[in-house]
């Protein structure tokens, strides 16, 4: 006899993330919606890609994520003389045990922030692909896993920037988001000039853990379990066509795009302490999730210009999409 799923505590996951939010909110100041969008891609067990302007706080996010869950985390800084080996790690030969003895690299963390990750060359990119997409990583005939959790945070900086390597596709789809940080506003912005600890390190930030490893893992359980309705798939297949069929775009959404949609909408539902996915959920994270999956047909030699027609063309189809009844 088949035994009853448990209940999703839906009410206590969404105390425990408020908290979580409060927490990095106490350093990232003004900006809630950011936050929400990264404990989004937290709990859906995805990887997320933050593209901004230097200095607006991408690396401080992390580190204040990572600070507020009891997880193991490193630090990879991307560089051009970078190898796959630093990254996922070597064989080493240990002569008292007469054979090769893999030494894990810094991938193998809970949360791993892959800061300035398209300064680095498409080789060393290329290591990212299987851990992001199966949890494993694969090395002399061996295979290793990492996690859970497991997340790879990535940092960038946009790629007209010298000795940038912009990211594949491939690359780009193992995100389940891409957001931007944006400038500050004015009052946000007075707040943090008037801090008198504002340029402290990251080692001193005031941040204490409020959430271990097996209630973040406890959490990403519950996330695929979040009911969504048929017409609701429906709904986000209707949305995913329309990509398909827009003129302006050179490719549209692919079936790993759509399922990364669905797991997205799943995981704002319990951000918003809901065992149940609703429209609003779906139009929420659309664009932080399809964005960086398109292109435009026409060329553009500014991407931040590429990125905000493709957001205004995914508005529109947003619009023109109908309302699950």
């Amino acid at each position: 006899m088949k035994q009853a799923s448990k209940p999703i505590p839906a009410p206590r996951i969404k105390e425990s993330l408020r908290k979580l939010k409060t927490n990095i909110a106490r350093v990232i100041r003004g900006k809630d919606e950011v936050i929400e969008q990264v404990l989004t891609g937290l709990v859906a067990g995805g990887h997320i890609l933050i593209e901004d302007l230097p200095g607006l706080g991408k690396t401080t996010l992390a580190y204040c994520l990572s600070r507020s869950l009891d997880c193991s985390f490193t630090r990879i800084q991307f560089t051009s003389d970078l190898l796959p080996s630093d990254v996922i790690g070597v064989s080493i030969y240990d002569e008292q045990m007469r054979e090769f003895v893999f030494k894990k690299g810094p991938i193998f963390a809970n949360i791993v922030l892959a800061d300035e990750i398209n300064r680095t060359t498409p080789k060393t990119q290329s290591a990212l692909l299987e851990v992001m997409d199966r949890g494993k990583v694969s090395v002399d005939g061996q295979t290793f896993n990492v996690g859970p959790p497991f997340i790879v945070f990535a940092t960038q900086n946009p790629v007209d920037y010298e000795g940038t390597f912009p990211l594949p596709e491939s690359q780009m789809d193992r995100f389940i988001m891409r957001l931007q940080m944006g400038y500050p506003d004015y009052e946000h912005e007075l707040e943090i000039l008037s801090n008198r600890q504002s340029r402290q390190a990251y080692d001193s930030l005031d941040i204490e853990p409020v959430l271990n490893r097996q209630e973040v893992a406890e959490i990403q359980h519950f996330a695929p379990q979040v009911f969504i309705e048929d017409s609701i798939l429906h709904y986000i297949l209707r949305l995913v066509t329309a990509t398909r069929t827009e003129s302006e775009f050179q490719n549209g959404i692919s079936t790993r795009g759509s399922l990364a949609l669905k797991a997205a909408a799943q995981a704002r539902a319990l951000v918003d302490g809901r065992a149940f996915v609703v429209p609003e959920d779906v139009s929420t994270v659309l664009r932080p999730v399809f964005t960086h999956r398109l292109s435009l047909r026409r060329q553009t030699s500014d991407p931040l210009e590429e990125r905000r027609a493709v957001e205004s063309i995914l508005t529109k189809l947003l619009d023109s999409v109908p309302l699950p009844e």
